[in-house]
């Protein structure tokens, strides 16, 4: 029979009800000629670019053809060999908000806001008088639309001039009395989020203040975290609130918005504590269109994905542990997905080919109950085996070439490599032989890796001249895939069962387990398959032998 592995992620309250969770998978429609309706993919990687000062990156933008990263308290210009120029100091700690005219770059921190004019090369702070400060800001028709601090209000600057503010140009959101957290401009209208209602405007060319609000454009649905909205697939997306609760993820339709989270992702959501620090960004890749959810007190990270409507989680893989992904904001630049951590200046792209978090460990999951919907009898069965439809033969070509010259010896050495490989991973066990004589060699483990180096700590070597030419290389692996499971609906589990999924080339390997036991007095099992091995991941099914008992 078939076991229900494909799908996405939804662990309800009681997981006796669901336990179906998905971290760093996402499922892909196949609309025909698949084997499968569906298939499951490894998420992207982190394949770093640069380090953009000493971090973390509040925000990115592009335009006119460079990068722009708030990094700390600085703001960098990027080109397109990922050089950083420094341009000024931007005040605070947490995200940004930043837009463009064509010309000039808002960059608006929460308060203090900073103009850089592009043509000119000058970047300054915002000192008219009249000037508020500003949480977030957009632009609509030749004007910075943004929101004052702990205000009602919504002011626009100047036509084609951020620096310039006149002292009447600004209304309130006066629909609802609660206070204007949010704002974003989507195809040339401004919607204005409040913490209990939404309001939309737009330019009606008004001589005393340009912007209109939008009649029957209001609604009692309000934002719970300022940085969570974000613009995605012709539509606009934020967290929640209203007089009624939070925690609800919600996308527009019209001038309404619709429910997009499940209840499994809201309870895990409504758990969190504090929800105004989320943060939410998005992209596009392969078809794709995500909604990435950042949670940093809760140090999590969630992902819808608007071509499947499926949630996932995207998760980095620390002491035994998922945590938040690094990824903090993104933009698109130099045909690339780029992201910014949230902890130091790195910025990374965002790679479906890379299997790794710029050379740390990814690790998948996928949990999911053995039989399908509305089939367990609460009879007892024998599981015989579980076979993994999944790509095989993935192993990693595995091998570079350093000039840095070494004597054979034990110890820590430092190699320079290019290009980095990406099977090589802390930890992982390497052969260094001297390309023209294989005799001579070292071995040892990876215990730290750069864009171009490796160190090894070298356990065994053989040979006394210095040399110059050395391969690296790490055998043709045979990834590991493991399997646990529960037999108490989710609450506890087995120990790791392994299979490998074939080196380079086996692409008729089949992953099977066997000899999985019998179901327990609960009736019910879940699996769990994971793995942490740099490699193409593509589940397309699960099949799984069972028989009735006479229990």
């Amino acid at each position: 029979m078939k076991t229900p592995i494909l799908g996405s992620t939804y662990v309800a309250r009681s997981v006796n009800a669901a336990d179906a969770r998905m971290v760093n998978l996402f499922p892909e429609i196949v609309p025909e000629g698949g084997k499968e309706p569906a298939f499951l993919q490894r998420a992207p990687g982190l394949q770093l670019l640069a380090t953009v000062g000493s971090g973390p990156i509040r925000g990115l933008w592009s335009y006119g053809g460079y990068g722009y990263a708030v990094s700390g308290n600085s703001l960098y210009k990027i080109d397109s060999s990922y050089a950083s120029t420094l341009l000024g100091t931007v005040a605070g700690t947490g995200p940004v908000s930043m837009s463009d005219n064509g010309t000039q770059l808002f960059v608006a921190a929460n308060g203090p806001s900073y103009i850089y004019n592009a043509t000119t090369n000058a970047f300054q702070q915002i000192t008219d008088p009249d000037f508020p400060g500003a949480v977030t800001v957009g632009f609509l028709d030749g004007y910075f639309v943004f929101n004052e601090p702990n205000s009602q209000k919504v002011w626009v600057t100047s036509l084609l001039d951020g620096l310039s503010v006149d002292p009447l140009d600004f209304a309130s959101a006066e629909g609802s009395p609660d206070g204007l957290v949010s704002l974003i401009v989507d195809h040339r209208e401004a919607w204005l989020f409040g913490t209990n209602s939404v309001e939309v405007w737009y330019d009606a060319g008004n001589v005393a203040f340009p912007l209109q609000r939008i009649q029957g454009a209001f609604n009692e649905i309000g934002c719970v975290a300022p940085y969570s909205v974000a613009k995605l697939d012709n539509s606009i997306f934020w967290l929640g609130a209203d007089a009624r609760g939070r925690g609800i993820v919600y996308r527009a339709n019209g001038y309404t918005g619709v429910r997009m989270s499940t209840h499994a992702v809201e309870w895990q959501i409504q758990q969190y504590g504090n929800l105004s620090d989320a943060i939410g960004y998005t992209y596009q890749q392969d078809g794709h269109s995500f909604y990435v959810l950042i949670f940093p007190t809760a140090d999590t990270t969630w992902v819808y994905d608007v071509a499947t409507q499926a949630w996932h989680e995207r998760a980095g893989w620390s002491n035994g542990q998922f945590v938040r992904h690094r990824s903090n904001c993104q933009m698109a630049f130099n045909s690339k997905v780029i992201v910014g951590d949230y902890e130091n200046g790195n910025i990374y792209a965002f790679d479906l080919n890379t299997y790794a978090d710029n050379n740390q460990t990814q690790k998948w999951l996928r949990s999911w109950r053995a039989l399908p919907t509305g089939q367990n009898n609460l009879k007892r069965t024998t599981h015989h085996s579980l076979q993994i439809d999944l790509e095989t033969g993935v192993g990693l070509p595995t091998s570079a070439v350093s000039t840095t010259s070494f004597t054979p010896s034990t110890g820590s050495k430092t190699f320079v490599i290019n290009p980095t490989v990406t099977a090589f991973v802390l930890g992982a066990e390497v052969l260094i032989s001297y390309i023209n004589d294989p005799t001579e060699f070292m071995r040892g483990s990876i215990t730290a890796i750069s864009t171009n180096s490796i160190t090894v700590l070298v356990s065994q070597f053989n040979g006394s001249a210095s040399r110059s030419n050395w391969d690296i290389s790490v055998s043709n692996v045979d990834p590991e895939i493991m399997l646990r499971w529960s037999d108490d609906g989710g609450h506890t589990w087995s120990n790791y069962h392994t299979a490998n999924v074939g080196k380079i080339g086996e692409y008729y390997r089949r992953v099977f387990f066997r000899r999985l036991g019998m179901t327990l007095k609960l009736r019910d099992r879940v699996y769990e398959l994971s793995m942490t091995d740099p490699v193409k991941t593509a589940i397309m099914g699960a099949e799984l032998i069972i028989s009735p008992t006479n229990a």
